[in-house]
Protein backbone atom coordinates (compact mmCIF):
# COMPACT_ATOMS: atom_id res chain seq x y z
CA UNK A 1 0.00 0.00 0.00
CA UNK A 2 1.31 3.42 -0.97
CA UNK A 3 0.99 6.22 1.61
CA UNK A 4 0.96 9.91 0.68
CA UNK A 5 0.33 12.99 2.77
CA UNK A 6 -0.02 15.95 0.39
CA UNK A 7 -2.39 16.71 -2.50
CA UNK A 8 0.60 16.96 -4.82
CA UNK A 9 1.90 13.51 -3.85
CA UNK A 10 -1.64 12.14 -4.10
CA UNK A 11 -1.99 13.37 -7.68
CA UNK A 12 1.38 11.91 -8.64
CA UNK A 13 0.55 8.54 -7.09
CA UNK A 14 -2.88 8.40 -8.69
CA UNK A 15 -1.35 9.16 -12.08
CA UNK A 16 1.08 6.25 -11.60
CA UNK A 17 -1.48 3.87 -10.10
CA UNK A 18 -2.66 1.31 -12.65
CA UNK A 19 -6.45 1.27 -12.84
CA UNK A 20 -8.32 -1.36 -14.82
CA UNK A 21 -11.84 -1.25 -16.26
CA UNK A 22 -13.30 -1.60 -12.75
CA UNK A 23 -12.07 1.89 -11.93
CA UNK A 24 -11.10 3.55 -8.66
CA UNK A 25 -13.06 3.27 -5.40
CA UNK A 26 -12.57 5.69 -2.50
CA UNK A 27 -13.32 5.35 1.21
CA UNK A 28 -12.94 8.59 3.22
CA UNK A 29 -12.48 8.08 6.97
CA UNK A 30 -11.35 9.90 10.11
CA UNK A 31 -9.21 6.95 11.17
CA UNK A 32 -9.33 4.89 14.39
CA UNK A 33 -10.53 2.16 12.08
CA UNK A 34 -12.85 -0.66 13.12
CA UNK A 35 -14.68 -3.39 11.24
CA UNK A 36 -17.29 -0.90 10.05
CA UNK A 37 -14.62 0.97 8.11
CA UNK A 38 -13.07 -2.26 6.91
CA UNK A 39 -16.43 -3.43 5.59
CA UNK A 40 -16.37 -0.34 3.35
CA UNK A 41 -12.88 -1.25 2.17
CA UNK A 42 -13.94 -4.83 1.47
CA UNK A 43 -16.93 -3.60 -0.51
CA UNK A 44 -14.66 -1.22 -2.40
CA UNK A 45 -12.34 -4.10 -3.28
CA UNK A 46 -15.31 -5.99 -4.66
CA UNK A 47 -16.46 -2.96 -6.66
CA UNK A 48 -13.28 -1.62 -8.26
CA UNK A 49 -9.76 -2.49 -9.36
CA UNK A 50 -8.04 0.11 -7.19
CA UNK A 51 -9.00 1.25 -3.69
CA UNK A 52 -7.93 4.52 -2.10
CA UNK A 53 -8.62 5.41 1.54
CA UNK A 54 -8.17 8.72 3.33
CA UNK A 55 -7.62 9.35 7.03
CA UNK A 56 -8.26 12.92 8.12
CA UNK A 57 -9.81 14.21 11.34
CA UNK A 58 -11.63 17.18 9.86
CA UNK A 59 -11.76 20.18 12.23
CA UNK A 60 -14.38 21.94 10.13
CA UNK A 61 -17.08 19.46 11.19
CA UNK A 62 -16.44 19.83 14.94
CA UNK A 63 -18.15 22.63 16.86
CA UNK A 64 -16.64 24.39 19.86
CA UNK A 65 -16.74 22.08 22.84
CA UNK A 66 -16.89 18.89 20.79
CA UNK A 67 -14.26 16.15 20.93
CA UNK A 68 -11.81 17.23 18.20
CA UNK A 69 -8.71 17.13 20.41
CA UNK A 70 -9.79 13.91 22.12
CA UNK A 71 -10.82 12.13 18.93
CA UNK A 72 -8.72 8.94 18.85
CA UNK A 73 -5.86 8.89 16.37
CA UNK A 74 -4.37 5.45 15.74
CA UNK A 75 -2.51 5.85 12.46
CA UNK A 76 0.02 3.04 12.88
CA UNK A 77 -2.68 0.47 13.61
CA UNK A 78 -4.88 1.90 10.85
CA UNK A 79 -2.06 1.40 8.35
CA UNK A 80 -1.68 -2.22 9.47
CA UNK A 81 -5.41 -2.88 9.08
CA UNK A 82 -5.62 -1.27 5.65
CA UNK A 83 -2.53 -3.13 4.45
CA UNK A 84 -4.03 -6.43 5.61
CA UNK A 85 -7.36 -5.55 3.99
CA UNK A 86 -5.70 -4.93 0.63
CA UNK A 87 -6.12 -1.19 0.08
CA UNK A 88 -3.86 0.22 -2.61
CA UNK A 89 -3.42 3.83 -1.53
CA UNK A 90 -3.74 5.79 1.72
CA UNK A 91 -3.99 9.59 1.84
CA UNK A 92 -3.11 11.06 5.25
CA UNK A 93 -3.13 14.87 4.95
CA UNK A 94 -2.73 17.19 7.90
CA UNK A 95 -4.89 20.27 8.43
CA UNK A 96 -2.48 22.59 6.63
CA UNK A 97 -2.50 20.34 3.57
CA UNK A 98 -6.27 20.61 3.12
CA UNK A 99 -6.83 24.10 4.58
CA UNK A 100 -3.62 25.97 3.68
CA UNK A 101 -5.24 29.38 4.26
CA UNK A 102 -6.95 28.31 7.47
CA UNK A 103 -10.55 27.44 8.20
CA UNK A 104 -12.03 30.90 8.67
CA UNK A 105 -11.71 32.00 5.04
CA UNK A 106 -12.05 28.61 3.37
CA UNK A 107 -14.88 28.14 0.88
CA UNK A 108 -17.69 26.06 2.38
CA UNK A 109 -20.08 23.70 0.60
CA UNK A 110 -23.59 23.71 2.04
CA UNK A 111 -26.51 21.40 1.27
CA UNK A 112 -29.70 23.17 2.41
CA UNK A 113 -32.72 21.42 3.81
CA UNK A 114 -31.29 18.00 4.60
CA UNK A 115 -28.72 19.51 6.95
CA UNK A 116 -31.16 21.51 9.08
CA UNK A 117 -32.88 18.63 10.89
CA UNK A 118 -31.83 15.71 13.10
CA UNK A 119 -28.07 15.97 13.74
CA UNK A 120 -27.96 19.24 11.83
CA UNK A 121 -30.35 20.79 14.34
CA UNK A 122 -28.24 19.63 17.28
CA UNK A 123 -24.81 20.22 15.71
CA UNK A 124 -25.05 23.52 13.77
CA UNK A 125 -22.44 23.74 11.03
CA UNK A 126 -21.45 20.09 11.31
CA UNK A 127 -22.69 19.06 7.88
CA UNK A 128 -21.15 22.11 6.21
CA UNK A 129 -17.82 20.78 7.44
CA UNK A 130 -18.63 17.28 6.21
CA UNK A 131 -19.73 18.34 2.73
CA UNK A 132 -16.83 20.76 2.33
CA UNK A 133 -14.16 18.17 3.12
CA UNK A 134 -15.88 15.36 1.19
CA UNK A 135 -16.25 17.62 -1.86
CA UNK A 136 -12.57 18.51 -1.63
CA UNK A 137 -11.48 14.90 -1.20
CA UNK A 138 -13.62 13.76 -4.13
CA UNK A 139 -12.10 16.48 -6.29
CA UNK A 140 -8.59 15.43 -5.27
CA UNK A 141 -9.05 11.68 -5.65
CA UNK A 142 -11.54 11.74 -8.56
CA UNK A 143 -12.85 8.23 -7.90
CA UNK A 144 -15.43 6.34 -9.89
CA UNK A 145 -17.13 5.12 -6.69
CA UNK A 146 -17.17 6.56 -3.17
CA UNK A 147 -18.41 4.43 -0.29
CA UNK A 148 -20.03 5.60 2.95
CA UNK A 149 -21.55 3.71 5.86
CA UNK A 150 -25.32 3.68 6.35
CA UNK A 151 -24.83 4.12 10.10
CA UNK A 152 -24.51 7.82 9.30
CA UNK A 153 -27.60 7.73 7.08
CA UNK A 154 -28.28 11.45 7.21
CA UNK A 155 -24.68 12.09 6.15
CA UNK A 156 -25.06 9.59 3.30
CA UNK A 157 -28.24 11.29 2.06
CA UNK A 158 -26.58 14.71 2.28
CA UNK A 159 -23.56 13.55 0.28
CA UNK A 160 -25.77 11.90 -2.34
CA UNK A 161 -27.61 15.21 -2.81
CA UNK A 162 -24.39 17.22 -2.96
CA UNK A 163 -22.94 14.93 -5.62
CA UNK A 164 -26.16 15.05 -7.66
CA UNK A 165 -26.63 18.83 -7.34
CA UNK A 166 -23.02 19.60 -8.28
CA UNK A 167 -22.97 17.04 -11.13
CA UNK A 168 -19.91 15.36 -9.68
CA UNK A 169 -18.86 12.34 -11.78
CA UNK A 170 -18.82 9.79 -8.98
CA UNK A 171 -21.23 7.08 -7.85
CA UNK A 172 -22.01 7.22 -4.13
CA UNK A 173 -22.68 3.84 -2.59
CA UNK A 174 -23.99 3.15 0.91
CA UNK A 175 -22.79 0.12 2.86
CA UNK A 176 -24.87 -1.56 5.55
CA UNK A 177 -24.14 -0.70 9.18
CA UNK A 178 -21.65 -3.02 10.85
CA UNK A 179 -22.77 -4.07 14.32
CA UNK A 180 -21.38 -5.81 17.36
CA UNK A 181 -22.95 -9.12 18.34
CA UNK A 182 -25.32 -7.31 20.72
CA UNK A 183 -26.52 -4.92 17.99
CA UNK A 184 -24.56 -1.79 18.84
CA UNK A 185 -23.54 0.05 15.68
CA UNK A 186 -19.75 0.10 15.41
CA UNK A 187 -18.32 3.57 15.92
CA UNK A 188 -14.97 5.06 16.85
CA UNK A 189 -16.72 6.84 19.71
CA UNK A 190 -17.81 3.57 21.32
CA UNK A 191 -14.36 3.50 22.91
CA UNK A 192 -15.41 6.43 25.10
CA UNK A 193 -18.10 4.34 26.82
CA UNK A 194 -17.53 3.08 30.35
CA UNK A 195 -18.16 -0.67 30.89
CA UNK A 196 -21.62 0.06 32.33
CA UNK A 197 -22.45 2.43 29.47
CA UNK A 198 -21.25 -0.13 26.94
CA UNK A 199 -23.63 -2.69 28.43
CA UNK A 200 -26.50 -0.23 28.11
CA UNK A 201 -25.65 1.19 24.67
CA UNK A 202 -27.31 -1.59 22.57
CA UNK A 203 -30.68 -0.57 24.00
CA UNK A 204 -30.71 2.31 21.51
CA UNK A 205 -30.83 -0.09 18.57
CA UNK A 206 -33.26 -2.34 20.43
CA UNK A 207 -35.65 0.62 20.75
CA UNK A 208 -35.47 1.24 17.01
CA UNK A 209 -36.18 -2.43 16.36
CA UNK A 210 -39.31 -2.17 18.52
CA UNK A 211 -40.51 0.79 16.44
CA UNK A 212 -39.75 -1.07 13.21
CA UNK A 213 -41.57 -4.18 14.37
CA UNK A 214 -44.61 -2.16 15.43
CA UNK A 215 -44.75 -0.47 12.02
CA UNK A 216 -44.36 -3.70 10.09
CA UNK A 217 -47.27 -5.19 12.05
CA UNK A 218 -49.55 -2.27 11.27
CA UNK A 219 -48.90 0.56 13.73
CA UNK A 220 -49.11 3.99 12.10
CA UNK A 221 -48.92 6.40 15.06
CA UNK A 222 -45.36 7.35 14.22
CA UNK A 223 -45.07 10.19 16.71
CA UNK A 224 -46.41 8.09 19.55
CA UNK A 225 -44.06 5.21 18.78
CA UNK A 226 -41.09 7.55 18.92
CA UNK A 227 -42.32 9.23 22.10
CA UNK A 228 -42.61 5.85 23.81
CA UNK A 229 -39.07 4.97 22.72
CA UNK A 230 -37.70 8.24 24.06
CA UNK A 231 -39.45 7.72 27.38
CA UNK A 232 -38.00 4.21 27.71
CA UNK A 233 -34.48 5.29 26.80
CA UNK A 234 -34.52 8.23 29.19
CA UNK A 235 -35.72 5.95 31.98
CA UNK A 236 -32.62 3.81 31.34
CA UNK A 237 -30.28 6.80 31.58
CA UNK A 238 -29.94 8.00 27.98
CA UNK A 239 -30.10 11.71 27.18
CA UNK A 240 -32.05 11.62 23.92
CA UNK A 241 -31.47 14.29 21.26
CA UNK A 242 -34.13 12.91 18.93
CA UNK A 243 -36.00 9.83 17.80
CA UNK A 244 -37.94 10.55 14.62
CA UNK A 245 -39.37 8.90 11.53
CA UNK A 246 -38.47 10.82 8.39
CA UNK A 247 -38.68 10.41 4.63
CA UNK A 248 -35.37 9.57 3.01
CA UNK A 249 -35.84 11.76 -0.07
CA UNK A 250 -36.10 15.09 1.73
CA UNK A 251 -35.95 14.24 5.48
CA UNK A 252 -39.40 15.66 6.08
CA UNK A 253 -41.43 13.98 8.83
CA UNK A 254 -42.74 10.64 7.62
CA UNK A 255 -46.43 10.04 7.14
CA UNK A 256 -48.28 6.72 6.85
CA UNK A 257 -48.08 5.66 3.22
CA UNK A 258 -44.56 7.00 2.63
CA UNK A 259 -42.54 4.07 1.31
CA UNK A 260 -38.89 5.02 1.84
CA UNK A 261 -38.57 6.15 5.43
CA UNK A 262 -36.12 5.70 8.27
CA UNK A 263 -36.17 5.76 12.04
CA UNK A 264 -33.40 8.12 13.13
CA UNK A 265 -32.13 8.41 16.69
CA UNK A 266 -29.34 10.11 18.59
CA UNK A 267 -28.76 9.81 22.31
CA UNK A 268 -25.93 10.22 24.78
CA UNK A 269 -24.64 8.04 27.56
CA UNK A 270 -22.43 10.14 29.77
CA UNK A 271 -20.31 12.21 27.38
CA UNK A 272 -20.63 9.77 24.48
CA UNK A 273 -23.11 10.58 21.74
CA UNK A 274 -24.51 7.60 19.82
CA UNK A 275 -26.46 7.66 16.57
CA UNK A 276 -28.36 4.89 14.82
CA UNK A 277 -31.09 4.32 12.27
CA UNK A 278 -33.19 1.71 10.57
CA UNK A 279 -34.41 2.26 7.00
CA UNK A 280 -37.77 0.89 5.88
CA UNK A 281 -38.26 0.96 2.12
CA UNK A 282 -41.55 -0.92 2.33
CA UNK A 283 -43.67 -1.94 5.32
Amino acid sequence: MEIVATPQALRRQLAEQPTGPGGLAFVPTMGNLHDGHLSLVRKALDSADTVAVSIFVNPMQFADGEDLDAYPRTLDRDIELLTEAGADLLFTPNVDALYPQGLRTHTAVRVPGLTEVLCGRHRPGHFDGVTTVVCKLLNLVQPDIALFGEKDLQQLLVIEKMVADLAMPVRVEGVATARAADGLALSSRNGYLSPDERDLAPHLYASLLQIRDAITTGAREFQGLCADAVQGLEAEGFAVDYCELRRCDDLSLAQPGDQDIAIFAAASLGSTRLIDNIRLRAY
